[in-house]
Formats: C-alpha cells, structure tokens, sequence
C-alpha cells in the first residue's frame, strides 16, 4: 500500500494542510511578537488569549456545520477566510495603511476561518480511508506535520526582521492557491445518512451526545494526558533547563569545543526531535510492520513517557540527547495507532463534532503544562519526572481499555457476517 494508492482527497488533503501548517507556525508568533511590539508584552498576552478562545469557539462551530452542510463548503468557506484575511493583515502593516486594532481584529478572524474548517478537514481524513490503510495515512500525515513545522520555524525565525509584509503577502497567495484547488478537486466526503438538524440548539444536543460517550471520554482524556507531557519541553523542562542546566562542553574535536547552556541545549532536543520525526517517520510502516499493534502503542507510550521523565530530571548534555531519539521513537510508534483507534471508535454521523472535540486535548495540555510551570517551583525535579511517569501509566491504562472495546466491537461485527 503507498501514497498513490490512497484517495485523490487524501493526498490533496496532506499537500493543503502542510500549506496550512507552515503558514501557521511561521506566521502566528511573529504576529504575537508584533502585538506585543505596538502594545507591550502584558495587553499582547491578553490579546492572544482572546484569539485562543476564539478559535476554539470557531472550532466547535466548524464541528456543528460541516455535519449540516458537508465537508467541503465549510473548508473552502474557510480558506477563503484566511485567504481575506491574510491579504487584509498584509495592507494593515504596509507602508499605505498601518494599524494595530486592524491587525489584532484581522489575526482573530484568521484564526477563527482557519479553525472553522479544521474539523472537516480532520474528519475527511477519516471519511476516505480504510480501517486497513488508516495508519499508513496517518503516518504520512504526521511526517507532513512535523515537516511543515520545521521549515516554517526556520523562515519565520529569518525573515521576520524587514520581511514581514513580504510573509503577510505570500501567504495570502498560498491561501488563494489552496482556496482554488480545494474548490476545484476536492469532493464531498460526509456520509449520506440524512441531514443533520441545524440550529444551536441541535449543535448543543450533538456535543452533549459526544460528552455522554464515555469511550470518546476515555480517549480524550488519554491524548490530554500525553499531551500534557509532550508540552513540557515549552513550559517547565524549558525554565529547569535555562536555569539549572550547567555549562558544559558536547563536543571537543581537534582543539575545538562546543560549549552548550541551558538555551542552547532546549534548541538542540528541539532539532533532534524534529530531525528524527521527518527522516524516520516515512519509514516506520516498514521498520514497525511485523510489531503487533499493542506493543507498538503501549511501548511507545512508555518510551515517550521516559523520554521525558529523563528530560526533566537530567543535566548531561548527552544523556538529554539520548532521551530525545528515545522519545522520538516512541512517539513515531504510538502517534499513527492512536489516531487510527479514534477514527475506527467515532460514530460516522457526527465525525467533525468529535473532531472539534478532540481537539480539545491540546488546549487542555497546554494549560497543564502552563500550570506544571508553577507546580516545578515547589516540586523538585524528581518529583516532576514521577508525575511524568504516572500521566504516561494512566495513560496506557486508558488505551488498554480503548483497546478492548474496539476488538469487542469488531468480534461482534464479524459473528453476524460469518453467520
């Protein structure tokens, strides 16, 4: 099975979403760096929360509307949005038309048109593939991830300085681009089971029906949890690292040393991460196909979770390397078996919503990890490194659970068919 066998929506799904991706890590801190240039870092952090809550109330709508209307109208309604937008906050900081509230407004409708659409897209993913290629889609579509989160660090970082209205124009462009080819190529994906009731008060029955699906529940809860530790590398590992880490020579070769900090170090596990997930992943599927499906998600839960319990409590530079391919490897392993359990488990009719839903992991990750900032400064590292692992436990547990449900489900399914 490979990439050309897939559906034609598929691929083009993966080729827009790294578009969207990439213009999504380069552009959106140098858009919270400018805020917080015009108005000071303090009423800048406000500001971005604000954008946060609005994108997740867009992402909850998106989930509502694309099981009403469809997939499709509700990506490329959204598209065009960013598309608008981004035009909008490239006139908005030219040298005819400068505005801060301009700017601030437009970032939040950009995020809201990007985070309308993400449900659908997600849920398309799930619409046009098979229990049996649902790994190889999700492999890819994380290797695409990760790739487009890498080279869109690098050219924010270097053309943020004098190049900000030349990002703001060419990724205008990209939009329009995308825009054209989901409008003219992508077809419709939603299941034809009847049209869904519209209306808030249907949007609130159906998330009430997803907050009552105590599996759903269960995996939610297990992709927060892991979640959570993976965010640590930006919040607390990230604080003990620049503070606690102690200068220190990597590399010594013909009289020359590498001298690392702290900073330095927290750049470089950043890089060997991102490194390793680009140049491995494609390759996992063959490297992983005669591991059973349990070990590879059970284990590489585990070596993820050690991955970061070593980060938190170590101080040699190389042993944090280490840690990173460890983890790296780990997190190859499991990333492709999650996904593919949450899209065989959801119930068809209302994909997107469970997709909007799921979502949610990330945010309550993020304020997890915010929080463990806090937590580290009464906490010793030790103790930090065993909270780690106990997230990492619970969350094998759940997916135990998850498991088992899954393989009841498809012994039922094939007792009737045999019969």
């Amino acid at each position: 099975m490979t990439l050309g066998s897939l559906h034609p929506n598929i691929r083009l799904r993966m080729a827009v979403g790294f578009v969207q991706r990439l213009l999504s890590v380069m552009l959106m801190p140098l858009l919270v760096i400018h805020l917080a240039d015009l108005y000071g870092p303090a009423v800048a952090g406000v500001l971005t929360v604000c954008v946060a809550g609005a994108g997740i109330a867009a992402n909850f709508l998106g989930g509502h509307l694309a099981d009403v209307h469809g997939r499709r109208p509700v990506m490329v309604a959204g598209e065009l949005g960013a598309t608008l937008t981004f035009g909008l906050l490239a006139l908005a900081n030219s040298p005819w038309w400068s505005s801060g509230s301009a700017t601030f407004g437009l970032f939040l409708l950009n995020t809201c048109c990007s985070q309308l659409a993400t449900p659908a897209a997600d849920a398309m993913m799930v619409d046009v593939s098979t229990p049996d290629n649902r790994q190889l889609v999700y492999t890819i579509n994380y290797w695409s991830i990760n790739l487009a989160f890498t080279v869109g660090a690098l050219l924010g970082g270097f053309l943020y300085d004098g190049h900000f209205l030349q990002l703001l124009t060419g990724a205008a462009a990209l939009c329009l681009l995308t825009t054209s080819v989901m409008w003219r190529w992508i077809s419709e994906t939603a299941p034809r089971t009847g049209r869904a009731a519209a209306g808030p008060a249907a949007m609130l029955r159906g998330y009430l029906a997803v907050a009552r699906d105590r599996i759903f529940l269960r995996q939610l809860a297990a992709a927060a949890l892991i979640a959570a530790v993976e965010m640590q590398i930006g919040y607390y590992i990230a604080v003990r690292l620049s503070r606690e880490f102690p200068r220190q020579t990597l590399l010594a070769i013909a009289g020359r040393r590498l001298d690392i900090d702290g900073v330095a170090v927290l750049g470089i596990l950043r890089a060997v991460n991102a490194a390793l997930v680009v140049a491995l992943v494609l390759f996992a599927k063959t490297m992983l196909a005669r591991v059973p499906e349990r070990i590879r998600l059970y284990g590489g839960i585990a070596l993820f979770t050690a991955g970061y319990m070593v980060w938190a409590v170590s101080d040699a530079g190389w042993v944090l390397i280490a840690a990173a391919v460890l983890l790296t490897f780990g997190e190859i392993a499991s990333v492709p078996v999650r996904q593919a359990l949450l899209a065989d488990l959801i119930d068809p009719e209302a994909r997107t919503k469970y997709m909007a839903a799921y979502a949610l992991n990330a945010r309550i990750g993020l304020l997890v990890a915010a929080l463990c900032v806090t937590l580290g400064a009464f906490v010793p590292a030790l103790g930090m490194s065993l909270l780690y692992g106990t997230a990492g436990c619970a969350a094998m547990l759940l997916y135990r659970s998850i498991v088992a449900v899954r393989d009841s489900r498809e012994s039922d399914e094939k007792v009737p068919a045999a019969a």
